[in-house]
């Protein structure tokens, strides 16, 4: 279970006064986390899971998970079990799973209640004449003829859309509040429309299907959520929820809705229907291609859900939207990393290294430690030879200012192992690097008096003969914003597959370690991999770039 939020928020404040004036009695504080099942839940939804189970985790109430299965057109089963083994990955389990479909008889009672009440009406007229009549933020609405229908009528109509009498379109239930409120949701909303499609759950029993701002307050209401915690979008639908449940009557203490500011981060789109097109024309591979920013997609990326819960903690609630910068979620993922897994030698553009002057038979176990900031993991052996493997951006023929690596007359330390002098390059036919021929000074092994001295370079390495030859996945943002429009586009760059030799101990690897690619980055098994061949995702790199705001 995840750890209590401890961050002071305003929702907290809200919550606090509410138990201090005992609005709700002696009520355990409810919440609930209320998804659509039409799509992949997104980073955006995670700040959300977060914010609603740790609120009912630090007031030892509890949270529920309710889907809005309120558009059968556009639901499906595979986003219903994705939903909820990202909700479980990020370390929460709710109280009840509960389904707003469960409740369509009651709503169509309170909706009837409302017709009763003269606060509701079956309007004839098409969506494009409701929008038209609907008026503007600075013109009031217009009412159609069809507002002044009898209860005898707008009842027997509605009983007749339940029964199926009227196509898709042809009739609808309007809420009848106000023409003339200076908020447009309050303009005689729709709040049933004709749906003539099979449900997931309900089956064929209904062709009728409450709006989303008339099921959700009624839902929250039936469930006894106390606190009805959603985006900042819904501030504006605040007056309808409210509305909806005090016309209907039968809740003495009704929810209380409260909005915070929706995530948004750079270099990222936050809409499920954009990312539902990259699924479809191929531009990525799958909900959870590791670029994607769907929990499924940061989870394969190899992200940790102590990371996602620490960024979400970190950049706290806020009443007003903001965009938060991508490399401090990087920077917790890295955070979290530095201190769990151990480094590996890869190495990538690999050059052979020829050690002359070391016997050719000769195999050591060198001692290398697994994390240096994290003593109690040890070290591991790793084999060292003759001939190594070293990688590409650690050699120049012609060395530029201050690089200290390896180029010809120079020497640096080998991690772990010995202090080499780079005396020769091999070239090929072509003019490309065949291999290095170097030397080594046999006194200076890694923890040996001789290996005291100072040298400027370290590199690291992979012994030739027992090297594994793996697949690598740099991954660069899925999203880039174009300077001249500030548009985001595709980044044509955002993988870049490339293949290593890394140290023998990788090819055993199971899908989804994790491990430190010695100076590169951290890394994740893929599931792709096989015996045969392994491949690594790139989690985040080894540096940030990104500093906190004083």
């Amino acid at each position: 279970m995840a750890d209590v939020i401890e961050m002071k928020n305003f929702i907290h404040d809200i919550i606090d006064n509410d138990i201090e004036t005992k609005k709700y009695g002696d009520k355990d504080i409810l919440t609930r986390f209320p998804p659509e099942p039409n799509g992949y839940l997104h980073i955006g939804h995670a700040k959300s899971i977060c914010l609603n189970f740790m609120t009912a985790q630090k007031y030892k109430g509890a949270c529920n998970l309710r889907y809005d299965d309120t558009n059968p057109v556009k639901e499906d089963v595979e986003y219903i079990n994705s939903i909820e083994e990202d909700v479980r990955w990020l370390g929460f389990e709710w109280k009840e799973r509960l389904w707003a479909s469960d409740y369509f008889d009651e709503m169509f009672d309170c909706a009837v209640t409302l017709i009763r009440k003269g606060k509701a009406y079956v309007c004839d007229c098409t969506p494009e004449e409701i929008r038209a009549n609907r008026g503007t933020l600075t013109e009031p609405g217009r009412e159609c003829s069809c507002r002044n229908r009898t209860v005898e009528e707008n009842l027997e109509l509605f009983e007749e859309m339940r029964e199926g009498k009227y196509k898709d379109g042809e009739k609808v239930l309007r809420a009848r509040i106000d023409m003339a409120s200076p908020n447009i949701n309050m303009r005689d909303p729709v709040i049933y429309r004709i749906a003539h499609a099979t449900h997931h759950n309900t089956g064929d029993k209904w062709c009728i299907y409450p709006m989303y701002d008339f099921a959700h307050p009624i839902e929250d209401a039936i469930e006894g959520i106390t606190h009805s915690i959603c985006t900042l979008e819904f501030e504006d639908h605040r007056p309808l929820y409210d509305w909806v449940l005090r016309e209907i009557g039968k809740w003495p203490t009704p929810p209380q809705q409260i909005e915070f500011a929706r995530l948004n981060i750079t270099n990222t789109v936050m809409s499920k229907r954009y990312l539902k097109a990259l699924v479809d024309d191929g531009s990525v591979d799958g909900w959870d291609d590791p670029r994607m920013p769907t929990i499924a997609g940061i989870r394969r990326r190899g992200y940790t859900p102590e990371a996602v819960r620490d960024f979400c903690e970190r950049i706290g609630v806020a009443k007003a939207n903001s965009t938060v910068d991508v490399a401090q979620l990087e920077a917790c993922v890295r955070d979290d990393l530095k201190l769990k897994v151990e480094n590996r030698n890869v190495v990538e553009n690999p050059i052979k290294v020829v050690i002359t002057n070391y016997p050719e038979d000769l195999v050591e176990e060198m001692a290398i430690e697994n994390n240096r900031e994290v003593p109690e993991m040890g070290d591991r052996m790793v084999p060292f030879g003759r001939e190594l493997w070293v990688d590409g951006d650690d050699f120049m023929e012609v060395p530029a200012k201050k690089y200290f690596r390896l180029f010809p007359g120079n020497e640096v330390r080998f991690k772990g192992a010995y202090f080499l002098t780079c005396n020769e390059v091999i070239k090929n036919e072509d003019g490309s690097v065949k291999e290095l021929h170097c030397t080594y000074d046999p006194e200076t092994r890694s923890g040996t008096e001789g290996a005291n001295r100072k040298v400027k370079g370290t590199i690291h390495w992979v012994d030739a003969k027992t090297a594994v030859k793996i697949r690598i996945r740099n991954y660069d943002y899925l999203m880039l914003e174009n300077q001249e429009t500030c548009e985001m586009e595709l980044n044509p760059d955002s993988l870049v597959e490339s293949w290593g030799y890394a140290e023998p101990s990788l090819g055993d690897a199971k899908a989804g370690e994790r491990f430190q690619f010695f100076r590169k980055g951290y890394y994740i098994c893929d599931e792709l991999s096989t015996d045969e061949e392994k491949v690594f995702n790139k989690i985040v790199g080894l540096k940030s770039s990104f500093k906190v705001k004083k």
